[in-house]
């Protein structure tokens, strides 16, 4: 009886032995958790094949967005300044706005 008592106050038992079962224990749920993430993951990445035809038809070119850049004019432009602390932004872009819309008429 002395010798388990002793055994049991050692610090092995006291430290060493609840620090391997809370690292084995830990994995071991991390595992569980891990497996839900992916087990989600393959659920939810499945694409219907009718929005994947979509999607393909819908596709962006290198080409087309050079020729929507060609064609807008980037050497006019006016710089309209944003909005400052306490300032409404709505106001003061309609006044700038109406400001150049003068200017050009």
């Amino acid at each position: 009886m002395e010798r388990l008592r002793k055994l049991w106050r050692s610090r092995t038992m006291t430290f060493g032995v609840p620090l391997l079962l809370y690292l084995i224990g830990g994995s071991f749920g991390l595992r569980e958790f891990a497996q839900i993430r992916y087990d989600v993951h393959k659920l939810h990445g499945k694409v219907d094949p009718a929005l994947k035809e979509k999607l393909k038809q819908n596709t962006v070119t290198l080409e087309s967005e050079y020729e929507k850049l060609n064609k807008t004019d980037l050497n006019n432009w006016e710089n309209i300044r944003g909005p400052r602390l306490g300032e409404d932004s709505r106001n003061v872009q309609k006044q700038q706005r109406e400001a150049l819309r003068l200017r050009t008429q």
